[in-house]
């Protein structure tokens, strides 16, 4: 029988993130994890978000179902599979483990894309302060990851987030509007959304800094009292703001 991995502690993984530093593994079964630090750092600019006109079309049709943190195991382990695209993962059961902790905390959150009651796409990541953590998305059907990064970006927007990091430039975030930045940007960007006492004080949760996951939930509900109130997809359009 193998030894079973080694624990990553969950404090020490908030520490690392509001430093600017993140775990990860070199395959799905490796035994130990790495620190990274990127030198270019890839953030999603929460005003930037290339809405096109055909993910604007998908999105307002609600084709599909979106969720946020009914099914942060699913994601994270659908994150984790590998695919024809993408033959390996760099998630292996230590950061899913300590993921699904960050979950229980209330820290770590997903957003799930469901077509016909089937869970195909989304992601998840953590959130500290007003920064979120994007780790990583998945899709299953055509446009279900970047619906569910639109979604995550409206939330955030509602939230009162100030940053949106991706770790890493890829030419599917880029056309979504990502961007990369130095080091010693990122790391002011990110002082600024993190603040003082998030990890070990009163602002584990957020809250203290004004930042909330939730608000969207809210916001669409309290408009689906109303006599008149659009579509969720066409709300979320509303305020993702212009087309590119």
């Amino acid at each position: 029988m193998s030894p079973p991995l080694p624990r990553l502690d969950p404090q020490l993984v908030l520490r690392a993130y509001a430093m600017g530093v993140f775990p990860m593994a070199d395959h799905r079964d490796a035994a130990n994890v790495y620190w990274v630090e990127p030198k270019l750092r890839g953030i999603m600019p929460l005003e930037g978000f290339h809405l096109s006109r055909s993910l604007r079309k998908t999105i307002n049709s609600d084709r599909f179902r979106v969720t946020a943190d009914t099914a942060f195991a699913d994601i994270i382990a659908l994150c984790a599979e590998s695919a024809d695209d993408r033959p390996d993962t760099w998630i292996n059961p230590s950061i899913e483990r300590v993921f699904g902790e960050l979950h229980d905390a209330g820290l770590a959150h997903s957003v799930e894309c469901w077509l016909d009651g089937e869970l195909v796409g989304g992601l998840y990541g953590l959130a500290l302060g007003r920064a979120f953590f994007g780790e990583s998305m998945v899709s299953r059907a055509r446009d279900a990851s970047k619906v569910a990064m639109a979604w995550l970006v409206a939330r955030l927007k509602v939230g009162g987030f100030t940053l949106l990091d991706c770790q890493f430039q890829t030419d599917h975030l880029a056309s979504l509007g990502a961007i990369e930045i130095p080091r010693d940007d990122y790391v002011a960007l990110l002082s600024a959304a993190v603040g003082d006492g998030v990890v070990s004080g009163s602002g584990a949760d957020g809250a203290s800094s004004g930042a909330d996951f939730g608000a969207l939930d809210r916001l669409l509900d309290d408009e689906s009292d109303e006599i008149v109130s659009p579509p969720s997809g066409k709300r979320i359009s509303q305020l993702l703001g212009h087309t590119s």
